[in-house]
């Protein structure tokens, strides 16, 4: 077998052993990540997103979770402002446009309400203090085009909480296999570190309404690069950056 042969034999193991690699290791570890086997089994309400919009069930559903030592009264607040103006708790370089995410509860920021649009949707469901769903519709991704459910739901566990974060959705198109492949590789990675951004937030700063070392300048974009419009009609970010808007425009059509 000549050199060439070894060549092309040689990196078609190697992307082999990586497939196998990534649906027996990284698949199983990130997509499932601190939940429970009920935690992956129990309903969320963006699970039923999928059906609604008329595409059948999600070929996607990854569900993480953490247990966190502050009750839900504490770790809510921090819920209601990710992606709302307050920056997204993961890696700020890769997804907050190098903004640091916000340390205390912005002062500014509105309570969640349904309509609210950000990067990952608008805000479809809601129940105060509990449960927060989005929903993103026909995004671009890869050349493909996808749907995607943002389930965040928070729950008494002794004298703490239990938060169960859940992604589910799907890609269609001629690209479809590589973006979901690729998506998901990305978001296991953001999930985990998110996760872990709003434990330490809750258990360290609790409720705290300032932060003295970046103190809030009234700037509607210090905390977060990416568009928000609220139902208001008020907006905090970059104007045009992500699709704030256009899920704004989703919202005020799907819920009146």
């Amino acid at each position: 077998m000549g050199i060439l042969s070894w060549v092309a034999l040689s990196l078609l193991l190697a992307a082999f052993l990586g497939v196998l690699l990534f649906r027996l290791v990284f698949v199983p570890w990130g997509t499932r990540w601190g939940a429970t086997a009920e935690e992956c089994r129990a309903r969320m309400a963006g699970d039923a997103f999928m059906a609604e919009s008329g595409h059948g069930r999600a070929s996607i559903v990854m569900t993480r979770a953490i247990s966190i030592a502050a009750p839900p009264s504490i770790v809510s607040p921090w819920l209601g402002q990710l992606g709302r103006g307050a920056g997204f708790y993961s890696y700020d370089r890769l997804d907050n446009g190098g903004k640091r995410s916000a340390n205390h509860i912005v002062s500014w920021i509105p309570a969640p309400a349904l309509g609210d649009s950000s990067a990952i949707g608008y805000l479809r469901h809601l129940e105060p203090g509990a449960e927060l769903a989005w929903w993103a519709p026909a995004e671009s991704f890869l050349g493909a085009e996808g749907w995607m459910a943002t389930d965040m739901r928070v729950a008494a566990e002794g004298k703490g909480s239990r938060l169960v974060i859940r992604i589910s959705g799907d890609v269609l198109g001629r690209t479809a296999w590589l973006a979901k492949r690729a998506f998901m590789v990305i978001d296991c990675l953001m999930a985990r570190r998110q996760l872990l951004e709003i434990r330490q937030r809750a258990e360290r700063y609790a409720e705290r309404s300032e932060n003295r070392e970046r103190p809030e300048t009234g700037a509607r974009d210090q905390y977060q690069l990416y568009e928000v419009v609220f139902a208001s009609g008020d907006r905090a970010g970059v104007a045009g950056k992500e699709h704030g808007a256009r899920f704004r425009e989703l919202a005020a059509r799907d819920l009146a």
